[in-house]
């Protein structure tokens, strides 16, 4: 008689993936600066620990909310007490209200149609129940965060189809890729229920550009189906561009309180832009009331606790702050990003220029003793229990193209980053093929540095905005 479930029994969480293997080595042997100084430094880890500092001091400044009361007098046994899934009025205001900041307050986010969740990986898994059966396909652009295998198909049993980018054009969404996915799907017997894609991209680094959105926007149109904007990497934008998001292209297109737009449904999350995955606040965004009311139900089962609420919603509702904040958290972004750049630089690897999130898409093809997924793990295998760095390889991302590597840089203190950067610069050196890559890396490098930069580099390029962006 069989006594577990098929879900306790098989693989479908994903954990044999290169990407949570390189976790649990690091868990075995973590780095530390005093006490184990020759340990497993984490770079594959996408946390935000560089503006701590401003929280701090205004928790500080505010003890009222860190400590359970209002105007002086505890609050607590109202905090204590249950409280019912629709979240409270004003956190989710407060949440609205941030979300429109990120975006320069050119869109507008109604309270009443964001549903709480407990992070964004239960959105994300609560809109795969709301949108599609099991067996049903949502399409993703590679390559894509490797979480995505547990936290859309695991339980929902629905299905990803990648939508292939390249790096010939910097792994922009085009035309040709999306109508590929669209028929390889029916090849495979699949019903398209619609795309998903990170807006800034997780592992790229790169926010999507106005014509992708376009494209997207008309592309879900056509085929009737929906489209996921997961963009809880939208705070982390450093560079000089504004973020895009798709609510932006909705409101450009006249498309706002129609049905194309209850086919429209963003996930947003406060672990990126604040740093705070361990307080598990997630939110989905839809203009569609059925998938509200659907997704509000099914947030019983991952709530967010009243007491996070209400400390998360005296902070937020604090302009002042959150003005400094970003802007503080934009400047120090950018400052670890080029420092990451920098150091890769000086041991002759280069990278995908990105304008946003917590990581570097490194470019190690040139280090692969042959172009084969084969020897991308070899090299990640040396990486790892040799350099002892744990970073991401391409393949965990299902990148079609072996030898690229997601590395974080926002999860560490400069002295560490700088002890990651020294110990992979030794590697690559000490390698056999080192002196004869590093003239030819050098020479690459140079090249690359001639060239005027391209649309692909930069992925937002100047003849994709429109006229006021220039």
């Amino acid at each position: 008689m069989k006594q577990l479930s098929t879900m306790v029994t098989s693989n479908g969480h994903g954990q044999d993936s290169s990407y949570f293997l390189g976790w649990e080595e690091y868990e075995k042997n973590p780095y530390d600066e005093i006490e184990n100084p020759n340990g497993m430094i984490q770079m594959g880890l996408a946390e935000n620990q560089l503006c701590f500092d401003l929280i701090e001091s205004w928790l500080a400044k505010n003890p009222d909310a860190a400590s359970l009361k209002r105007k002086g007098q505890s609050i607590f046994r109202e905090l204590a007490l249950f409280q019912d899934y629709h979240g409270m009025p004003e956190f989710k205001k407060a949440m609205a209200e941030f979300m429109e900041e990120i975006r320069g307050n050119r869109v507008t986010f109604d309270p009443k149609k964001i549903v709480l969740a407990a992070g964004s990986t239960s959105a994300n898994e609560t809109l795969m129940f709301c949108l599609a059966e099991p067996g049903d396909a949502f399409l993703l652009p590679t390559p894509y965060y490797p979480g995505f295998d547990r936290d859309l198909k695991w339980r929902t049993g629905a299905e990803i189809v990648p939508i292939h980018c390249s790096s010939s054009n910097g792994f922009q969404i085009t035309e040709s890729a999306l109508q590929q996915a669209y028929q390889q799907a029916h090849k495979l017997d699949l019903k398209v229920k619609g795309v998903l894609v990170t807006n800034p991209s997780n592992p790229l680094g790169t926010a999507l550009t106005r014509r992708e959105l376009n494209l997207l926007v008309d592309f879900i149109t056509s085929k009737n189906i929906h489209l996921i904007s997961d963009e809880i990497y939208s705070g982390t934008m450093f560079g000089f561009e504004q973020f895009i998001s798709v609510m932006d292209v909705l409101k450009d297109k006249k498309l706002e309180n129609t049905e194309v737009s209850k086919r429209v449904h963003i996930v947003y999350s406060l672990s990126k832009d604040l740093g705070l995955p361990g307080f598990r606040v997630g939110a989905i965004y839809s203009n569609d009331e059925m998938i509200i009311s659907a997704a509000t139900k099914m947030s019983s089962f991952g709530l967010v606790s009243s007491q996070t609420q209400y400390l998360l919603s005296a902070l937020l509702s604090d302009k002042k702050f959150t003005s400094q904040y970003l802007e503080e958290n934009q400047k120090r972004l950018r400052s670890r990003q080029k420092r990451l750049v920098s150091g890769l630089e000086s041991s002759g690897i280069t990278s995908l220029r990105s304008n946003a999130g917590l990581f570097c898409w490194v470019d190690m093809r040139h280090l692969l003793d042959t172009n084969t997924f084969e020897a991308e793990l070899d090299l990640w295998k040396k990486i790892v229990y040799n350099v002892k760095l744990n970073i991401s390889p391409g393949s965990s991302c299902h990148c079609t193209e072996p030898g690229w590597f997601r590395v974080c840089f926002a999860n560490m203190s400069e002295d560490t980053l700088d002890l990651a950067l020294k110990r992979l610069k030794t590697f690559v050196e000490s390698t056999d093929c080192g002196r004869m890559i590093s003239r030819k890396s050098h020479e690459r490098l140079k090249s690359l540095r001639k060239k005027t930069v391209s649309n692909w580099v930069f992925r937002v390029s100047w003849s994709d905005r429109v006229p006021d962006e220039r």
